[in-house]
């Protein structure tokens, strides 16, 4: 079978695979579509730590069951549409003992720590595979990264009477601009990119703010009569991004972390007290999540089409991660295609 594998920093190369074996309580799923996410882009660049190359990257799936095994339950059959929870758990460490089993000390996620999903063929543990017929193979590789924002504001406990400011409008910072407009509360995103901006006001951001053209400090202070954010979720990873979510978090607000910084960022820890903020992290998501996701995009609600930037073939995948590096303000979600909807 065909896979496609990041070999080295900017390399990519076509495999050829034998087709995985099913074991009892697994599924084997043809992959139709595969998303490239933020990860894939920084292990093709060199700059994931997590990353063990070489490596099958892809973790944004949309597949059809093609076989199950033995010891998987009735309700799965071949010919179902389906994503995967591309994550892992121990069962052992603090976090599965605390019952968030999503930020496992050990986990390892499907493109990243081990083998992903680009590839003709995937064998996964019925227990990861997530069905809705009502949801085209295509749009299921959307619901991972759109998790991934659900999730944070989750983590930020928004309610329908917060002030909300989202830092990056890629997909997953336009998962939390969903998830916190739909709960009610006023959306800020913040973002370098007008096309991405009005994708974000188009999915429920209520104001937006381009940090090159305007003045990040005096936008934040008229749009929140200069009390700051309730909360602030970053989606980016950058050092300035990281400062200035706590610069624009009012006194008693929430400021949640999704991005990774890839430098070490010096903090004025003053207003960490004075300020008496809560500081989150917030990792990977919940099946909850995946679900919450998957009932919005049956709305009808989302522009499916304007978030997918470009689908490819294997073949085409080392020039779609080329020019993505290149540019990468203009990409929302590049899908390669390994098979025929």
């Amino acid at each position: 079978m065909k896979a496609i594998q990041i070999v080295d920093q900017g390399r990519v190369a076509v495999i050829d695979l034998p087709t995985p074996v099913l074991t009892p309580g697994q599924v084997l799923l043809r992959v139709h579509y595969v998303g490239f996410c933020g990860s894939d882009l920084n292990t093709f660049k060199g700059l994931n730590p997590l990353a063990q190359m070489p490596v099958i990257p892809g973790h944004e799936i949309g597949a059809v069951i093609e076989e199950v095994a033995s010891g998987v339950p009735d309700n799965y059959s071949p010919g179902m549409q389906v994503t995967v929870n591309p994550y892992t758990s121990c069962g052992q460490c603090a976090a599965c003992d605390n019952g968030r089993p999503y930020a496992c000390e050990f986990n390892q996620t499907l493109g990243v720590q081990r083998n992903g999903a680009m590839a003709t063929y995937i064998v996964v543990p019925w227990e990861k595979v997530i069905a809705d017929q009502a949801i085209n193979v295509r749009d299921f590789a959307l619901v991972e990264p759109m998790s991934v924002g659900f999730h944070a504001v989750n983590r930020a406990a928004v309610t329908d009477s917060d002030q909300v400011m989202v830092f990056g409008c890629g997909m997953i910072g336009l998962g939390a601009i969903i998830r916190a407009a739909r709960r009610g509360a006023s959306v800020i995103a913040v973002d370098v990119s007008d096309e991405k901006l009005q994708l974000a006001k188009k999915l429920g951001a209520k104001y937006t703010i381009n940090s090159i053209t305007e003045n990040l400090e005096e936008r934040i202070e008229t749009l929140t009569n200069r009390r700051g954010a309730d909360v602030v979720i970053e989606a980016v990873g950058r050092p300035e991004t990281y400062t200035a979510s706590i610069a624009a978090a009012a006194f008693t607000g929430r400021v949640v972390y999704i991005g990774y910084a890839k430098e070490k960022i010096p903090f004025d820890t003053q207003y960490f007290v004075k300020k008496e903020l809560d500081i989150r992290g917030s990792r990977n998501a919940t099946p909850a999540d995946f679900k919450a996701v998957m009932a919005y995009l049956k709305t009808g609600a989302c522009p499916i089409e304007e978030l997918i930037t470009a689908v490819v073939t294997p073949e085409e995948a080392q020039a779609a991660l080329e020019q993505w590096r290149a540019d990468p303000g203009s990409v929302f979600r590049i899908l390669v295609r390994f098979g025929s909807d």
